[in-house]
């Protein structure tokens, strides 16, 4: 993101000068990171509010490693940063927001590759029939056998001789912790005995990633009105979010609703905001700024 916008700004694509690049990362930073926990607060776990310990950092709402954060809070917070610092240096907030939507399927894209990497935001298990026979792209996490509700333990304990300190529980942690260290022998043991799943991360890594940022590019291909790829962005992430939300892992929320419905929800009034933005934006008598295509010189 920071170098795409510097290099916005050097080539005259933005209204951002090169040295204020900087600061304003550090105000989309500071953005995300806070509009993206409460969102995840709000959102999902309100109970996080009046949730107290007395170990650091002692509220809830605080405890980041639980639970994290969420995209849609994220994005409202990354807005509330572009308005106050647009405001603050007399820049135009709308173009703020175009520019940091033009990066932001970057950081998404990348986001999503992490969760996968970290085993993070399982997707949907696989019909029943497709278990035995699993396609070559599904996935399957070591971690579910501590689950203490593993339909499958029985069978998994018997391979706790392939490791050592095999009884019980214990066991099924150091085979866990052996197909993490590269034990192939103990991957293919219980391999069959896992559940296979929609590789769910990969899938949104690709339309909140890649399919998104073309979207966006094609729409900045020339200059546009502040606040149109705001605009777009709002609409290509609800509508991408709401397709991809399919084939990932359901819970129950704090809300006692299913964990489907707050994304639904929150990207259908996404694709409304998206909406609303290009009508209000394009009405406005505002000049054209942008545009990835290089400049025609006179």
């Amino acid at each position: 993101g920071w170098f795409i916008l510097r290099w916005m700004a050097k080539t005259g694509r933005g209204l951002m000068k090169p040295e204020q690049v900087g600061d304003f990362m550090t105000w989309m930073v500071v953005g995300v990171l806070v509009g993206g926990r409460l969102g995840y607060v709000f959102f999902y776990s309100i109970d996080l509010l009046w949730t107290f310990s007395g170990s650091f950092p002692f509220w809830g709402v605080l405890e980041i490693h639980k639970g994290g954060m969420a995209s849609h809070g994220g994005i409202l917070g990354v807005m509330a940063a572009c308005i106050l610092y647009g405001l603050r240096n007399r820049i135009t907030p709308w173009h703020l927001v175009d520019c940091v939507a033009f990066c932001a399927p970057i950081g998404l894209g990348l986001g999503r590759l992490a969760n996968f990497v970290n085993g993070e935001l399982w997707g949907r298990p696989l019909s029943a029939e497709r278990q035995a026979d699993a396609p070559w792209w599904a996935v399957k996490y070591p971690d579910e056998m501590l689950d203490p509700e593993f339909q499958n333990g029985a069978n998994v304990d018997g391979l706790a001789t392939m490791v050592s300190n095999p009884n019980g529980e214990w066991g099924r942690q150091t085979l866990r912790d052996a197909v993490y260290s590269g034990r192939t022998d103990v991957s293919e043991a219980i391999a069959p005995y896992l559940t296979a799943y929609y590789p769910s991360q990969l899938f949104q890594a690709c339309t909140d990633g890649l399919l998104l940022f073309a979207l966006l590019a094609v729409v900045w291909w020339k200059p546009r009105k502040p606040g149109i790829i705001g605009g777009w962005f709002m609409i290509g992430y609800g509508v991408m979010r709401i397709a991809s939300e399919q084939f990932r892992a359901q819970y129950l929320t704090n809300w006692g609703v299913s964990s489907i419905w707050p994304a639904a929800g929150l990207s259908a009034v996404m694709i409304a905001i998206g909406l609303g933005m290009i009508w209000w934006c394009g009405r406005r008598n505002d000049n054209p700024i942008g545009g990835l295509r290089r400049p025609r010189t006179a």
